[in-house]
């Protein structure tokens, strides 16, 4: 990584102009009048200049050959944040809502230490920590700025083929993230969370009510099913659910677990409407793309600004414990 910060790229402005757009859309905090006029300037300055050097581009046929694999890596990517996005709502319902309003948080070692470092931090020191400086729609920028940059050769060509790596590298984090989060189901950091994104039944699934909840709380019980490996409980007849007629995604129903308080709505309605999940993960998927775009940045162009780039992930990554 140090060969990379300081290798030399032609077209150096890429570093300030990220540095600035960052700094620009910061402004929000402090004037937004100012921000409402200085942004929308920077995103025309930009635009024209990316449109003049279009013409003058030498590397139109390797763009073109790479072409295919960039749209490949969208169709992956996309189908990997389905398969997440099913998994979410899944993780949440099978257990039911009472399971995560009761279940206490896991202990968090990272927390604990952003919290003891408040005590003793002096108080600017913990404003710059706690300050929303960079989101995910920031290194999504940083990214498409840095795809960008080939048409001023402040990165090597082509555009796409990076772009193709990136988001086949994504798609793959995502489905590693899922297989994760879907294994071992975590409590969350937030227990009120999972009630406010989800309208799921409060009882478990019938799979957790056979395999899970007759054994959770008795150590016992818990015992004899590890050393019988079979799920003994007899739990009689389960609750009957609320069933809409999907057609031939019916076999989601049991995954969704949709309530009749969402009516007939579409299983993808679900989806779309759902958000992001509310329990603890191995990694973040906002780290995810953080950490990708970062490294990214300093394979491709490398310079001081990859420095900072990696300042602003490490800051992110601390709010993201905050948080």
């Amino acid at each position: 990584m140090a060969a990379a910060i300081w290798k030399y790229r032609r077209g150096g402005g890429l570093g300030f102009i990220a540095i600035a757009y960052i700094g620009v859309d910061y402004l929000r905090f402090f004037s937004p009048h100012l921000h409402s006029w200085i942004q929308p300037v920077l995103w025309t300055v930009l635009a024209i200049a990316v449109i003049i050097r279009v013409p003058f581009y030498k590397h139109w046929p390797s763009e073109l050959r790479s072409a295919l694999p960039f749209v490949l890596s969208i169709v992956f990517l996309l189908s990997a944040l389905l398969i997440e996005a099913i998994s979410v709502r899944s993780v949440t319902a099978v257990l039911g809502l009472d399971w995560h309003n009761e279940t206490s948080p896991l202990p968090d070692v990272g927390q604990w230490l952003l919290l003891a470092l408040n005590e003793k931090l002096p108080q600017v020191m913990v404003d710059i920590l706690r300050a929303d400086i960079i989101g995910l729609h920031h290194f999504l920028m940083l990214f498409v700025m840095l795809a960008f940059s080939v048409l001023f050769e402040s990165v090597e060509a082509p555009g796409l083929g990076l772009g193709a790596r990136y988001l086949f590298t994504m798609g793959c984090g995502r489905l590693l993230r899922t297989i994760a989060f879907v294994s071992t189901i975590l409590p969350s950091a937030r227990p009120w969370c999972a009630q406010s994104r989800f309208h799921v039944p409060y009882h478990p699934h019938r799979w957790a009510q056979k395999y899970y909840t007759p054994y959770a709380k008795d150590s016992q019980a818990i015992r004899q099913v590890i050393s019988w490996d079979t799920a003994y409980a007899n739990l009689g007849d389960y609750k009957a659910e609320f069933r809409p007629n999907w057609g031939v995604m019916s076999f989601l129903i049991d995954f969704l677990r949709p309530t009749s308080q969402e009516g007939s709505s579409s299983w993808y309605h679900l989806l779309k409407k759902a958000g992001g999940g509310c329990n603890d993960l191995i990694y973040s998927g906002h780290m995810l793309v953080a950490v990708l775009t970062t490294m990214a940045w300093t394979e491709a162009y490398g310079g001081y600004s990859s420095a900072i780039v990696w300042c602003l992930l490490l800051h992110s990554a601390q709010r993201e414990i905050r948080e």
